[in-house]
């Protein structure tokens, strides 16, 4: 049996949440994509084959059951480079982490499987040399799994431009066809394929994601981006990811300055993310108001960055529009940090009993929620402890666990 997957959001130098999801399933798979008894697959061989682009490399261990291939497509990776080494290089499974699946996959007809051997004959006709494995039958391989993160771009589409929402509907929707079986990281993303795409429920598999807990090296090693943020005795409010439309920034922004108005807190805000769509008007609404000083905006911030500022936040902000699961709610408790969310899509059954909720298109609701950690000592304490409780029902092991026996299954 020969397992495909792609691991080219994974290893990018920049990952933002579906690329460490991608990265964190791909590193914990690897304990149960092995050669041993405890493996699911009970009789033959398993070979296991990381995609990956060019420049690419990985920062684990691989077990001798497993091995790199770089595909050398610098445009069009997926539907060009993956899509053509399934024609000639085909696999019994393939895992595609992260929404897309080329139009070439283990699910194609047997025409395809006919063209491969028609252009092979052309090659060899030609003098090139082809090492085509035809070890699948007429029908060729069998099987795609396919990862579907979230339908925001259904949901909210003045979030996204045009071509973005054209090109996520038209490719996620195929990919939920030609897949044997979607894995989803809430049940909230299983509901709206089933709702908006007709997907039926039986294919579809919830499985939520993990988080890491071992931050401790991490938050001792890292001072040098505080320096940014805070003196000694500063407070900030924190938001992490991409900054745009969706995550409601410039509800953030409003809140902040209504509790700069009404309370007069002494936190500064920090903003920290690479730009994205609709940033101008993020920019915008700062310049507007009159405690932009106190605004910071960071940019990318690097893993050993990231937890030293959640670490130090006086709370983590994360009241957007809609998400697919939401990661970073779990990263800020995991260290001790109390969060506002929103009350919409899955953050509530992510969040449960353990964060302050807030309406996203109302920012006083926000403020009021903030506010509220600020001001009363006990309701802090109490969201910080259950918080605590809340990460320990996520984990990446149980998520790749979970994610290789629905690989495995038939």
């Amino acid at each position: 049996m020969i397992i495909g997957i792609d691991g080219s959001r994974a290893f990018l130098e920049q990952r933002t949440g579906i690329e460490e999801y991608s990265y964190q399933v791909i590193r914990h798979l690897v304990s149960h994509l092995v050669e041993t008894q405890q493996c699911y697959v009970s009789t033959g061989a398993t070979q296991v084959i990381l995609y990956l682009r060019k420049n690419q490399k990985i920062d684990f261990v691989l077990p001798k059951n497993w091995k790199i291939k770089v595909l050398f497509w610098p445009r069009f990776w997926t539907q060009f480079g993956l899509s053509l080494e399934m024609l000639f290089h085909p696999v019994d499974i393939l895992f595609i982490p992260a929404h897309i699946v080329p139009v070439i996959h283990p699910a194609r007809n047997a025409s395809l499987f006919s063209l491969a051997l028609f252009i092979q004959k052309i090659l060899k006709k030609l003098g090139i040399k082809t090492d085509y494995n035809t070890h699948s039958d007429a029908g060729g391989p069998k099987k795609t799994f396919v990862v579907i993160h979230g339908l925001e771009y259904e949901i909210m589409k003045e979030g996204y431009s045009f071509w973005e929402r054209i090109y996520m509907h038209n490719s996620i929707k195929l990919s939920c066809r030609w897949a044997k079986k979607i894995i989803t990281v809430s049940q909230n993303t299983k509901k709206d394929l089933f709702e908006l795409y007709k997907i039926p429920k039986n294919k579809i598999e919830v499985i939520y994601e993990g988080v890491s807990t071992c931050h401790a090296e991490l938050v001792s090693a890292s001072h040098k981006i505080l320096k940014q943020v805070q003196d000694d005795n500063d407070k900030y409010l924190l938001f992490i990811g991409r900054l745009e439309k969706r995550k409601n920034i410039e509800g953030i922004i409003e809140a902040y300055r209504i509790l700069k108005e009404k309370y007069n807190i002494p936190h500064s805000l920090v903003l920290a993310g690479s730009p994205g769509y609709g940033y101008e008007r993020i920019k915008h609404k700062v310049e507007s108001i009159k405690y932009k000083d106190e605004i910071i905006f960071l940019g990318f911030i690097k893993e050993e960055e990231k937890y030293k500022l959640i670490k130090n936040a006086d709370i983590f902000l994360f009241p957007t529009f809609y998400e697919g699961f939401g990661l970073p709610i779990l990263e800020a408790q995991s260290l001790g940090v109390p969060v506002v969310t929103s009350n919409v899509s899955s953050l509530p059954e992510v969040g449960g009993d353990s964060v302050a909720y807030a309406t996203p298109t109302e920012p006083i609701s926000i403020a009021d929620s903030i506010y509220k950690i600020i001001s009363d000592e006990n309701f802090r304490n109490a969201i910080i402890e259950k918080g605590f409780k809340n990460v320990k029902r996520f984990s990446w092991e149980k998520c790749a666990k979970e994610i290789a026996e629905v690989l495995l299954a038939d």
